[in-house]
């Protein structure tokens, strides 16, 4: 079966462009989420944080 996929594979000029482009996109978007969640602030994480403990204040007191 691999054999069928991978001769029709073979005759496709310019799809050796493909793996190297989804690895770059791979990588790039596991970079900025890194960045992105390392450079994210602290006070912002505890607010977002404590959002279920003030939803059970609310009920709570009503």
């Amino acid at each position: 079966m691999l054999k069928f996929i991978k001769h029709n594979m073979d005759t496709i000029s310019g799809i050796e462009i493909y793996p190297i482009i989804s690895l770059l996109i791979f990588f790039l978007f596991f970079v900025g989420l890194y960045f992105w969640v390392f450079t994210y602030k602290k006070e912002k994480i505890t607010e977002m944080s404590n959002i279920p403990f003030e939803d059970q204040d609310m009920a709570n007191n009503q």
